[in-house]
């Protein structure tokens, strides 16, 4: 026995002999740590895919929903497949986009229905109406106003005797959405340009807005958070402004 233990002793004093065990070792090493590095890369991992063409607008049901298995390197590179059928349930695929018949879902393919372009609309009173004013990032202020928020609407024009006219025109008017050049709104699209803001407001006052947007311009300002925390009532700031409109216009009544 004592005979034995020497031997395996001097074998492993042996400088060549612990060189070549170690490269043993290491071969084992690299090989069972390659072999773990694959089965986890190609390991499937089950997502959601669109078992149907799915148009723009489309409300997304667990019936559209298929599910196909996918490397888990593809689903760690892209960090923007959905994974789980919950996150797609309810969604809605975004204006202007389509996904196609056994594609992937991706998470800029699909929104909240209260995002789409159409839904404020959707949602105005009866005695309202919607008012579009062309804007841009200097008219928002960089971007300023957002959606949800209440500001005042400045007139801009001249008299008879071309003298200027820069007065507060409405006052306390929400501002129902802010959309880009494609009337997608900018809560809805990575576009940080916008185009167009969205009002809803009386029908009276509707006509009163178009008069003085033809006659003259509408400049938009914003106020302070608290202005949009306690808004008062949404109406005409001046009514001297108001009757200058009001002059250079004809109503035509309705005929009944």
């Amino acid at each position: 026995m004592n005979s034995l233990i020497t031997k395996i002793k001097r074998f492993l004093s042996n400088k060549n002999t612990v060189s070549i065990l170690c490269f043993i070792a290491g071969i084992v090493v690299l090989y069972v740590g390659y072999n773990w590095r694959v089965n986890e890369a190609i390991n499937p991992t089950s997502v959601p895919y669109a078992k149907t063409t799915l148009e723009a607008r489309h409300i997304i049901t667990q019936d559209d929903i298929g599910y196909m298995n996918v490397n888990s390197e593809v689903i760690r590179r892209s960090t923007n497949i959905v994974r789980n059928a919950s996150d797609l349930i309810g969604k809605e695929v975004t204006y202007g986009n389509t996904i196609s018949q056994g594609s992937l879902f991706y998470t800029e393919d699909v929104t909240t229905p209260e995002l789409s372009p159409d839904y404020v609309l959707s949602d105005i009173p009866d005695g309202n109406t919607a008012f579009s004013l062309s804007v841009d990032e200097t008219t928002t202020y960089g971007n300023y106003i957002e959606i949800g928020s209440y500001i005042d609407l400045y007139f801009e024009g001249q008299d008879d005797y071309g003298r200027m006219i820069y007065s507060n025109f409405v006052k306390s008017i929400r501002v129902l959405d802010v959309r880009d050049s494609k009337g997608v709104s900018l809560a809805n699209t990575k576009s940080e340009q916008p185009a167009e803001l969205l009002f809803s407001v009386p029908d009276e006052l509707y006509s009163l807005l178009v008069k003085a947007r033809e006659i003259g311009s509408l400049v938009p300002i914003p106020r302070n958070k608290q202005y949009t925390a306690e808004p008062g009532d949404t109406e005409v700031a001046s009514t001297i402004v108001q009757e200058y409109i009001l002059s250079k216009t004809v109503t035509i009544p309705d005929e009944r």
